[in-house]
């Protein structure tokens, strides 16, 4: 075990940690956070109408405020990453982000087809706008903010002598730049649709964001994204900031079909989307480590050390939030707490993929504050289904079974000094 962590320790966590720290992977990561506000109150306005407004038929003149929320929130979901992306990219290299984002949305819009068949100019069809096309809006708002920073950084701008408010001298100073890019877009455009009557949006499409939707619908590609997850926090680097990026860009969307199906009165086609794994595996924060806490404070009876951390982390972890835990256990290059913490949340994933498809549990189609306690968490995220909520607990249960055999060893340790070095040869 111990020449298990020192390889990865010396070969995989450097790697991971420059991944993390990639500009661009940071600026979608980040993107995301600063629109999930939006699609909380999106989804929370999906939920209303389609539980409260049903139950109480005197709110029913709630129906349409809540279709105008969901209109400009979740219906609209691209354009505002697109922004938030094009924002977050140019900070990292100290540019202008307000001028960025605002070219990275012409840019994305650019490239939209304008006129479906038999419309005349000027209509743009809700999919080329909201998370369907997500992956069109990731990749022109990284070449576009590129290029928009690239031109900025070889001084081909326009400074205004004088004394000028700053606002007028930003916009100048962004004027080549901006032409320049929404340019290239406006040529590619035109090339594309040239070559083949289609558009950026049904290339990527079809070619990217298609396969690895249908890829990440399967129960194994979750599993491994849980098991990645909790293996990257082993080693001390955050894991879920690590594959954000991914995750949202494959899941999100998927959870956005849920929510249009269900705002439409069809069946939700997912049944793994990106708020599945806040209901059904980070139970407590990543590892489910609510689970370590309950065991800690069932069978942990020698080490007074381990309960009071249990104690301390507890309230924390019932609002999934495990740093207390984590470093303070430790669980991070703990050998004693490796196997529990890496596969228990592959084992949840599992049970709730298959609880979900058999109907025990609704498909998830809220997106809800990822601090939901367990149990609650999936009653919001699947519009209230209860047995949604027993399959969380049940997965808590079993998440503290895994971990007790663990925590027994723990608690053999005679000293916390005993915990960081363990003699396991």
């Amino acid at each position: 075990m111990e020449a298990f962590i020192g390889w990865m320790e010396k070969h995989f966590v450097p790697v991971a940690a420059k991944i993390g720290s990639q500009r661009h992977l940071v600026a979608i990561r980040d993107g995301f956070a600063a629109i999930m506000p939006l699609i909380i109150a999106g989804s929370l306005a999906v939920l209303i109408n389609n539980t409260v407004c049903v139950w109480i038929p005197a709110l029913k003149f709630l129906t349409p405020v809540n279709g105008a929320i969901w209109w400009g929130t979740f219906a609209v979901m691209t354009l505002l990453i697109v922004f938030s992306i094009g924002y977050n990219l140019a900070k990292s290299y100290d540019e202008d982000g307000l001028a960025a984002g605002l070219v990275a949305v012409a840019s994305f819009i650019i490239t939209l087809p304008q006129a479906p068949e038999g419309v005349g100019w000027g209509f743009i069809k809700i999919n080329y706008l909201d998370a369907t096309a997500l992956f069109t809006g990731l990749v022109v708002a990284l070449v576009a903010t590129e290029i928009f920073v690239k031109l900025i950084k070889a001084r081909l701008v326009i400074n205004i002598p004088g004394d000028v408010p700053p606002a007028v001298g930003r916009a100048f100073a962004a004027l080549i730049p901006g032409i320049i890019t929404v340019f290239v877009f406006g040529i590619l455009t035109a090339l594309i649709t040239a070559m083949g009557g289609t558009s950026l949006y049904d290339i990527i499409l079809k070619t990217i964001q298609t396969p690895l939707q249908n890829m990440g619908q399967g129960v194994w590609s979750a599993m491994l994204a849980t098991f990645l997850i909790t293996l990257f926090w082993f080693f001390g680097l955050h894991g879920a900031n690590l594959l954000d990026p991914v995750m949202n860009a494959i899941y999100l969307p998927a959870l956005q079909a849920n929510t249009a199906a269900v705002q439409s009165g069809a069946v939700p086609p997912n049944l793994i989307t990106r708020v599945f794994f806040d209901t059904y595996s980070h139970l407590g924060g990543s590892g489910a480590t609510l689970g370590l806490i309950i065991a800690i404070l069932l069978v942990a009876r020698r080490r007074q050390d381990l309960r009071n951390i249990a104690r301390l982390a507890l309230p924390a972890g019932i609002f999934q939030i495990n740093e207390p835990v984590i470093f303070g256990l430790p669980i991070v290059l703990n050998p004693i707490l490796f196997i529990p913490f890496v596969i228990v949340e592959p084992i949840l994933t599992l049970i709730s993929y298959v609880a979900t498809a058999v109907g025990l549990a609704s498909t998830t189609y809220v997106a809800i504050p990822w601090t939901s306690p367990v149990g609650i968490g999936a009653f919001l995220a699947t519009g209230g289904s209860i047995g949604a909520a027993i399959v969380a607990l049940i997965n808590l249960a079993i998440a503290t079974i895994i971990y007790i055999p663990f925590v027994i060893l723990l608690d053999r340790q005679k000293s916390k000094n005993d915990l960081d070095t363990p003699d396991l040869k």
